[in-house]
């Protein structure tokens, strides 16, 4: 449940940050505003699928990460997706981000 209930605290900041009200995320989710109510107040513990729901009402898609991966996963998306596997400072290689994307010179 802990697992569960983090998520709902990132989703309840995410819905705020968005400014929606409860009855707005719930009307996008398909389910009532007092199921909004009761998962963010802790009154119930909600099914997977129900969480699954209103993340992608926020824009969102869950995602399972390994934990031996997570540190870096986080480095990876604070960065903008600049360092995932690089070895660190300036002599660093180019990453995939910068190999995928066109240079302002290139021509097409």
């Amino acid at each position: 449940m802990h697992i569960i209930m983090s998520i709902v605290t990132q989703l309840i900041a995410l819905r705020k940050a968005q400014r929606l009200t409860q009855a707005e995320l719930a009307e996008r989710a398909a389910m009532t505003r007092m199921t909004v109510q009761r998962i963010e107040s802790n009154g119930t513990d909600p099914r997977l699928s129900t969480v699954e729901e209103l993340a992608k009402a926020l824009g969102l898609e869950l995602m399972l990460v390994p934990s031996s991966l997570r540190q870096e996963l986080d480095g990876f998306v604070a960065s903008g997706g600049k360092t995932l596997g690089q070895a660190a400072g300036s002599g660093a290689p180019a990453s995939i981000v910068d190999l995928v994307l066109p240079t302002p010179d290139a021509k097409d």
